[in-house]
């Protein structure tokens, strides 16, 4: 099986990871944070947009391969505050309101910015 690595335009310059990686019919999207296509922050201290720029850049990298949230089977988010779950979930439902993968919330300290509320990685098949 061909393993294609990709780096989709739109998403800021990773030096140290891939953002996708095709392995046959499967696609893993490495943790998506909320930074524009020239590696800025959006949204400090705001969860709702720092969702919407997290799902816009899982978009991207979705169609990086010819997919759409629709081919999402898998999704881990990590918040960095308990006062954000709803936050998010709003986000969330601007982006997934049908074709909803299975989901893994967690809660932990911080992430690799301290300004980082969220990350999110994710998993999709293609037809």
């Amino acid at each position: 099986m061909a393993i294609e690595r990709i780096q989709p335009e739109g998403l800021s310059r990773a030096t140290a990871y891939t953002h996708v990686v095709r392995a046959g019919n499967t696609v893993y999207i490495a943790g998506q944070t909320a930074t524009d296509a020239s590696g800025n922050l959006v949204g400090l201290g705001d969860i709702e947009a720092q969702g919407a720029q997290v799902y816009g850049n899982i978009r991207k990298a979705l169609a990086s391969v010819g997919a759409d949230f629709s081919n999402l089977v898998k999704v881990t988010t990590y918040l960095t505050r308990e006062e954000d779950i709803e936050g998010y979930r709003r986000a969330r439902a601007a982006h997934l309101n049908r074709d909803l993968p299975a989901s893994t919330l967690v809660l932990i300290s911080r992430l690799a910015n301290p300004d980082f509320l969220i990350e999110i990685e994710a998993v999709a098949v293609l037809d």
